[in-house]
């Protein structure tokens, strides 16, 4: 069984580039790439590669997050919460109850891992 699985390039894959279930556009014209690199064989965590360019955003969330930011700036507002800026190198966590705003305020390029459950 393997139990190690490097990531692919995304050099040669067609990303998906539909908006994401659960986002839905709030200022200009935003728009996506993703990437799905490796989902588990149980199909509870998918890892890849997302693409934004600049607008907002509102986004509700179904699963939990891990992203490192490799490129850009996000301005990220929870529903009656306090904004939090995230910027390349950061790295961070949405709850898999998030509902807010993602405002892209420089196009982005991020490493995510979704865990669903």
């Amino acid at each position: 069984m393997q139990s190690i699985t490097k990531l692919p390039s995304t050099d040669g894959i067609d990303p998906a580039t539909g908006d994401l279930d659960g986002w839905v556009v709030t200022e200009g014209t935003p728009s996506m790439k993703t990437w799905v690199l490796h989902t588990s064989k149980d199909g509870a965590m998918v890892s890849g590669i997302w693409e934004c360019t600049k607008g907002s955003y509102h986004a509700t969330y179904t699963a939990y997050e891990y992203v490192v930011l490799i490129k850009g700036r996000i301005v990220i507002t929870p529903d009656g919460g306090t904004p939090v800026t995230v910027q390349a190198g950061d790295a961070f966590v949405v709850e898999k109850d998030f509902k807010g705003t993602w405002k892209i305020e420089e196009d982005v390029r991020k490493h995510f891992d979704f865990v669903v459950g």
